[in-house]
């Protein structure tokens, strides 16, 4: 777990520079039009998507890609490829199972729960109370990557509890909020006499810092385990030593204070999903062409089923993602599905109006055109899949699937 304070404090600058930036389909679009209509047509006929055409006068920053391709996706100037094979750093809490994750037999917990739970699902760090089994079972289970599921921190151990919340302008590091608390460990709390610190170090820039210190760990000229406790000034100095500690001021724990800073916690988290589907046929490669077919193929409808439930639009009461729910302007059917907490709608190309002689198809486009996250479902013939076929400032991941032996006993996908 990185938390640089020097380093953000050097690239905060940067980003104050920084105004809009052309990212993820826009980005590999205005880069293969900038190669010019020669070698824009020529990226087409190279097996790896060759990008090298984009180092023309004046496009000499251009990202270049990852150079991995295969029978589904082409190599694509600022985007990197998946296609199997990547591994996955081991987290762990000492460096003996540091690395990449071996798959022995006799490896540590932190290891078995990498091979199931990657870096990107993880976001507490702290003792586990439950049974060791009942985490074994949770990490085979697939996780919701990037979700800070410490962001209820502050709301489960600091809100209507005695703690001191700072604000200010660190010259470094920007605003800046801290919360701080004093209180025994639960497992001692009736007989003994050890306290810790719970802290919450918060910055426009840095993943926001949640954590626990023994006040003994604490260096001070004070006495430790005292009823007093230590100058709270020392205890962030050696917590968070980059930050200017004079700048802060104590805030009044009122209502509207604490109130705000769990909304200020809570803000990123979200368990409504939206994810674009498009259908490309047999010698397709481009969106109108996907945008353009009218109805799924027996292929096509095969794999939603996978997915999701087919929901009628008219009075669905559940999440759903811009679709229109009262005059079936939007269509009027949907895919729907849940995975644990979260609502997942589907916007399907095929299930979306179609309008007849429209290249463009923007009723459609309106929907997948503004998902991050697009599905692409390849039919057998398919021709590979590339990002700077996309006009799109939203569409950033994209998930290619192809069929194999469709409406047979023997299906499976790649």
């Amino acid at each position: 777990i990185l938390f640089d304070l020097n380093e953000v404090a050097v690239n905060r600058h940067n980003v104050i520079k920084r105004r809009n930036t052309t990212t993820g389909a826009s980005a590999a679009a205005v880069a293969s039009l900038a190669s010019g209509p020669l070698s824009h047509s020529a990226s087409f006929n190279s097996p790896m998507g060759s990008t090298e055409e984009l180092n023309s006068k004046g496009t000499l920053n251009v990202d270049q890609g990852d150079d991995k391709s295969n029978d589904l996706v082409l190599s694509c100037p600022y985007f990197r490829n998946e296609i199997g094979g990547e591994g996955e750093r081991n987290i762990s809490l000492t460096k003996s199972n540091s690395g990449s994750f071996s798959g022995c037999e006799s490896a540590s917990f932190e290891s078995t729960l990498s091979s199931h739970c990657t870096n990107a699902g993880v976001a507490v760090l702290e003792v586990p109370n439950e049974n060791l089994v009942l985490h074994l079972d949770r990490a085979k289970r697939y996780i919701v990557e990037h979700v800070d599921l410490g962001a209820y921190y502050y709301r489960k151990f600091f809100y209507q509890k005695e703690h001191w919340n700072y604000f200010g302008a660190d010259e470094n590091l920007g605003p800046v909020a801290v919360s701080i608390r004093r209180e025994k460990p639960e497992e001692i709390k009736e007989n003994g006499s050890q306290y810790n610190y719970r802290i919450i170090f918060r910055t426009s820039e840095l993943t926001t810092l949640r954590g626990t210190v023994l006040e003994d760990a604490i260096p001070s000229t004070a006495k430790h385990c005292t009823a007093r406790g230590l100058p709270l000034k020392e205890v962030l100095e050696h917590v968070v030593p980059e930050l200017n500690i004079h700048c802060l001021r104590l805030a009044f724990n009122t209502p509207k204070v604490t109130e705000q800073l769990m909304k200020l916690d809570e803000q990123g988290l979200s368990y409504q999903l939206k994810v674009g589907i498009m259908y490309c046929k047999s010698g397709q490669s481009t969106e109108e062409e996907m945008y353009n077919n009218e109805s799924a193929g027996p292929a096509f409808e095969e794999f939603l089923q996978l997915l999701g439930e087919r929901v009628r639009l008219k009075g669905f009461e559940k999440y759903r993602a811009q679709l229109d729910t009262k005059t079936d302007s939007t269509g009027t059917h949907s895919l729907y599905t849940t995975y644990k907490e979260y609502e997942i709608m589907f916007h399907v190309s095929t299930m979306l109006p179609y309008t007849p002689n429209n290249k463009q198809q923007l009723l459609r486009k309106r929907h997948i055109g503004n998902d991050i996250v697009t599905i692409v479902f390849q039919e057998p013939g398919a021709e590979s899949f590339s990002p700077k076929n996309i006009r799109s400032h939203f569409q950033h991941v994209f998930v290619i699937v192809r069929v194999h032996n469709p409406c047979t006993d023997n299906v499976c996908y790649s």
